[in-house]
């Protein structure tokens, strides 16, 4: 359970209630950290417009590189939340969850590609206690992903590091996205 509640639609006025009604038919459940935020109009605003937007404008990378990176920020804060909506929404695109077993040995392993390998440490090296990001690093990843490439990948795991250790922060943990109600969403 949350350390603050989750805001309840019957608490809610119409536009909170219409919210959860699209979520829980795109998710398959309001996600927690919504319903959390929810006590705070403006950020929920905020928040809602801000992830759409997000979403939207990234689409430069390869889904499967974007995503993989963005998961790997999840499991290096330890975000049971994320963790389990990041695998979702990997199965949703019809990306391999299977491998994800296997990202600690992202490194070595042949389930990773070069590109999801450069992302992946570029992920490890923003999400550890202090950023060791290297001028090479970057150099390498705009060889590979060009300027526009990096800047979305970066943005994508600063984003996750915010969501991840908020989510932590509030103590809201894994929600059944990839074993409960949520799963039976019908994939897109």
């Amino acid at each position: 359970m949350p350390r603050i509640p989750v805001k309840r639609a019957s608490d809610g006025g119409p536009v909170l209630k219409l919210f959860y009604r699209i979520a829980g038919k795109r998710y398959g459940a309001v996600p927690e950290p919504t319903a959390v935020v929810a006590h705070h109009r403006g950020l929920l605003r905020t928040t809602i417009a801000h992830e759409m937007m997000a979403e939207k404008a990234s689409k430069h990378l390869p889904a499967n590189v974007r995503e993989l990176a963005v998961y790997r920020v999840a499991t290096r804060i330890g975000c049971s939340w994320c963790v389990d909506f990041g695998t979702m929404l990997q199965r949703h695109d019809g990306l391999d969850i299977d491998r994800l077993k296997h990202i600690d040995e992202y490194e070595t392993s042949p389930l990773f590609t070069r590109q999801e390998r450069l992302a992946l440490a570029l992920a490890d090296a923003m999400s550890g206690p202090t950023v060791t990001v290297t001028d090479e690093q970057i150099a390498e990843l705009v060889a590979e992903f060009g300027e526009k490439g990096v800047v979305e990948l970066t943005y994508q795991i600063g984003l996750e590091n915010s969501r991840a250790r908020m989510n932590s922060a509030l103590g809201i943990v894994d929600q059944g996205f990839t074993s409960g109600d949520a799963c039976r969403v019908p994939i897109p």
